[in-house]
């Protein structure tokens, strides 16, 4: 099966004029994603779909980025790909010197990067007829290490040590397996916790969620600390001091700040501050962690790339690992931070907002419980819910977990009528807002 063209579309939902979404650092995002899809010789029609995640301004950018990677697709096979997934990934982030110097695996140029890789693997997914959590679990630890690209990481971890770790869970995998079929994945929920609601708005939701079965809620804190008192103290009023609360930050304070207002903000017993302050400072959230536990740190989002996961692991600077399937460089890189997560014993717990991400992560987390790190503890994942209509294969939420998903590929894959009247700027949806204005 060839790759033999690729369609690239600026798609984006105006979450802006109802403020879902909104936090200390983004008022009012427009929820978007340069959405790819490869098309190949299949006699199927088979096509591999992916995406990358923004706020609005700039997916054009992406976009471009993604036509501007082409080249290093198209023509492929899949089996040509498949047979060496480790130097796919290599020849995609380093084999166009010119291309990955707007990087290096950084910014765009691996926002564009996650897009493609991730259609690959919805691609290869659809072949085998798996989802891609069941992709990955039946691989063994040998075929899934030589899917990835160890560069820059080997002081962390090598692929022998990422193969003996993979081998310790194998007997454990079926159960596990079975157990998320019937259980679900844990997950929590931010949907009464964003900054722009009303009061009347967050009790309303945080009184919905605990009739819903949530029992970890997070809250959007930053603007002002007076303020994140009186609507942390709104949630605790609606939610009990039974359920986990998590605070969101959203990178808007210094180190300083952070220790500051996160030990007035202990009063309410959160279990993490995330995004406490600038998501580059490595060192920061390191002396952040130290002084405020113990409340833990989580952070990652925006983490560019292994490398930088790879130093907050070793300087001691988080206690949950928070991945982003579209900016790191897509699922390959994904799989290393997992591995590297697992030897540190660091709980990951993707990020899981914006739109698509939560149909991306569950394949994630579902994966790195069945057969990287066994454990269920202290591992939540993040639910937002806003846009899953959109897919052809939504999340599908029950009291407060995710349960696996069926179809074949990386759930990722929306439907032809939304790709249509929220493409930018000549959608439907777009229009009707242009002509209102």
């Amino acid at each position: 099966m060839q790759i033999t063209s690729i369609s690239v579309r600026d798609i984006r939902f105006p979450t802006s004029l109802s403020l879902d979404g909104s936090d200390a650092m983004n008022s009012a995002p427009d929820y978007s994603a340069a959405y790819v899809v490869l098309h190949t010789d299949s006699p199927d029609g088979l096509e591999g779909h992916g995406l990358t995640f923004t706020i609005g301004r700039g997916n054009e950018i992406c976009a471009a980025a993604i036509h501007s990677l082409a080249p290093c697709v198209v023509g492929l096979s899949l089996e040509s790909i498949t047979a060496d997934m480790g130097a796919f990934w290599h020849n995609i982030t380093a084999g166009d010197s010119q291309l990955r110097w707007l990087g290096p695996e950084k910014g765009v140029i691996h926002l564009a990067t996650a897009a493609l890789v991730n259609a690959v693997w919805d691609l290869w997914a659809k072949v085998e007829g798996k989802p891609v959590w069941k992709l990955l679990a039946d691989m063994t630890p040998e075929q899934l290490v030589k899917c990835l690209d160890f560069s820059y990481v080997t002081d962390a971890i090598t692929p022998e040590e990422a193969i003996a770790l993979l081998r310790r869970q194998v007997p454990g995998k079926a159960k596990r397996e079975a157990q998320m079929r019937e259980e679900g994945y844990p997950g929590y929920t931010t949907a009464p916790g964003w900054l722009g609601y009303s009061e009347e708005k967050m009790r309303r939701l945080a009184r919905e969620a605990v009739a819903e079965g949530w029992t970890h809620i997070k809250q959007k804190i930053g603007s002002d600390i007076e303020e994140d008192m009186r609507r942390a103290a709104i949630l605790r009023d609606e939610l009990g001091w039974e359920r986990t609360l998590m605070m969101d930050a959203n990178q808007v304070w210094s180190v300083e700040q952070s220790i500051s207002n996160m030990r007035r903000l202990a009063a309410f017993e959160p279990w993490w501050i995330e995004e406490p302050t600038h998501p580059d400072d490595i060192l920061g959230h390191a002396t952040i962690r130290q002084r405020i536990a113990p409340i833990g740190v989580a952070t990652g989002e925006h983490c560019h790339n292994r490398v930088m996961f790879k130093q907050m692991f070793q300087a001691g600077a988080l206690d949950f690992c928070q991945l982003d399937a579209a900016r790191l460089g897509g699922l390959n890189e994904v799989l290393i931070v997992l591995l590297m997560a697992a030897k540190f014993d660091i709980p990951v717990c993707p990020h899981g907002g914006g739109v698509g991400l939560c149909e991306y992560v569950q394949n994630i987390s579902l994966f790195d419980y069945i057969a990287v790190s066994g454990s269920l503890d202290k591992r939540v994942l993040e639910y937002v819910d806003h846009l899953h209509e959109h897919f052809l294969d939504p999340v599908v939420i029950r009291r407060g977990r995710y349960m696996p998903p069926q179809r074949p590929g990386y759930s990722i894959e929306m439907h032809p009528e939304t790709l249509e009247r929220y493409q930018y700027p000549d959608g439907a949806v777009w229009l009707e807002l242009a002509a209102n204005r």
